[in-house]
Parts: structure tokens; sequence; C-alpha cells
């Protein structure tokens, strides 16, 4: 199995060209479903595996309280396997084929309110140095396009077209994208750039954001760059740098984007994924009707 294991990961790698992150979480999840076979029923070639084994298998990631939607990706990372296999004829049967994904409820994304993030903006101080400078041209480029933490990261400095006022990111599935940006946001990365660039005068790194010491910013130091402000204008529990791209799609909805327009600023394969934005806006709605409306006050 381990054989047929590896190539299939070559397969995602240099064929689907999946990013690290996905690649590492279906390694994860299918080293995961391989040794629960080993030890429960000795299977170590795929000949062997049959649906009642996987089924066996997703019962105890229930009863060991896992989520449902963790289930849902290690079930979508087996079925992609045996698909995988069956299309190269490395098996005669799919086990898979008849395993049913247990529902998620659905789940509104975590947004940032608008005031906050205008706080964020407006009275919070960073220092001006280049971590300052660097610290909150992320904030408002990630706020000001809804960019995933990794397309952020693989930035670099001839990505930014001045004269469009555009800026060329690579999306999941190594799918580009031209993002619109304000004459603000212009602005803002050109002085960025300038401190950037009399930071580390000698530095050839290509790479938008940089560590203090020079090197390519990696998730981590994003990651808490974006949660310690966050932290300082709201008590959300997620305060993540994908919270700041629900909260630039929800902020867009609310204000009447249109759902295509936001699609494609996102980057989303289809308009479904979109969707749940809207969501997102019929709450607030409920709410404000719920405040303001005199009959549901009295």
């Amino acid at each position: 199995m381990q054989a047929e294991l590896q190539s299939y990961f070559q397969y995602l790698k240099f064929e689907k060209r999946y990013s690290e992150h996905t690649l590492l979480a279906y390694q994860n999840d299918l080293s995961h479903c391989q040794a629960y076979l080993k030890t429960q029923y000795d299977i170590e070639i795929i000949e062997a595996i049959e649906f009642v084994h996987l089924r066996s298998w997703l019962v105890q990631l229930l009863e060991e309280g896992i989520s449902q939607r963790s289930i849902h990706r290690k079930m979508a990372a087996i079925k992609s396997f045996f698909k995988y296999l069956k299309r190269e004829n490395k098996v005669l049967k799919n086990p898979t084929s008849q395993l049913i994904a247990p529902k998620i409820p659905k789940r509104l994304p975590s947004y940032i309110e608008e005031k906050q993030m205008d706080y964020l903006f407006d009275k919070i101080e960073f220092s001006d140095d280049y971590r300052g400078w660097r610290d909150q041209t992320i904030l408002e480029l990630l706020y000001a396009t809804g960019m995933r933490r990794a397309e952020l990261i693989n930035i670099k400095i001839n990505d930014i077209d001045e004269f469009q006022q555009s800026l060329k990111v690579l999306g999941k599935r190594n799918k580009e994208r031209i993002i619109p940006l304000s004459p603000k946001m212009i602005d803002l990365l050109k002085k960025y750039i300038e401190i950037r660039n009399n930071e580390f005068p000698k530095n050839k790194e290509i790479s938008l954001f940089l560590t203090i010491k020079g090197k390519p910013l990696y998730p981590k130091a994003v990651y808490n760059i974006v949660h310690h402000y966050l932290s300082l204008v709201s008590t959300n529990e997620k305060k993540s740098p994908h919270v700041l791209r629900h909260t630039f799609a929800t902020h867009l909805t609310n204000k009447g984007a249109d759902l295509n327009a936001v699609k494609e600023l996102l980057g989303h394969a289809n308009l479904a994924a979109t969707q749940i934005y809207v969501h997102n806006s019929i709450e607030r709605l409920k709410e404000v009707y719920q405040k303001a409306h005199p009959k549901e006050n009295k």
C-alpha cells in the first residue's frame, strides 16, 4: 500500500499541483486510515480493502468525537485515492463508492464588525519602523482584497501593477487572478516597499513581505501578526487571516456587492462557495429588524 500512496502523492503534487498544506492533510488522513486497517484488520495491501473496513474506520472516527467536517475531509482523501487507483487500473473495484458522509451543520463564517475594523486602522498605532509598516500593510491588504494567507506570502514585488492599480496573486491549483487595488492601497504599498528597501538595501529577496531578519514571511508569522492586532479590537474567538477573508466578503455583500464579483475577487471555483456570505447578510438583516421594528420591541 505504501508504494501506491507515494505514487498518489506524487500525482497530487506534480499533476494536480496541490498546495503543501493540502498535501500534508491528505497524507495525514490516509496514513491514519492505513494505520487503522493494519491494526484492526491486519490489512496491508490495497486489494484486501472492503467497504465494511472503511465504514468501520468512519464509525470509529465518530465515536472518537472527530468533527463531521474533519470526517468529510478524510472521506474526500480516501475517495480521491481510490478514484486515482481505479483510473490507473490498479484496482478492479472501488470500496468507497458506497460511503456516505455525515451531514455537516451549516456554520456561518466568523467575521469582524465594520466599526472594529475602522477602529483598527484609525485608532491603533503601528510603530514607525519596518515591522510596523509591514504589519499595517499586511492587515490592510488582507482586508482590502480578501486574499488567502498563502497568496499573501507568495506575493512578489513585481506582482504589483502600480499603473493598472492591480495585484496578481497565485491561488489554489496555481490559478492566477488579478485583484484591483484602490489608490490608497497602492500608496501604502509604495511606502512600505520604500521602507522595506531601506531596511534591507542589499537583500535580493523578491518576496514582498519579509521577516525582520529579511527572510520570506512564513504562515505562522502572518497568523501571529493578524491575531495580535485583531485581539486589540475584537472579542471574536477566531482572529486568523482567514477571518479577514470572511470579513472582506461579508462587508462587501452587506453593502450590496454583486455575488459573482465577490466570487471572482475571492478566487472561488463556483458560486456555491460564495453564497454562504449571503446568509451572513440575512442574519444581519434579522438583527436589525428585531431591534428596530416597533412590534418586535413591545
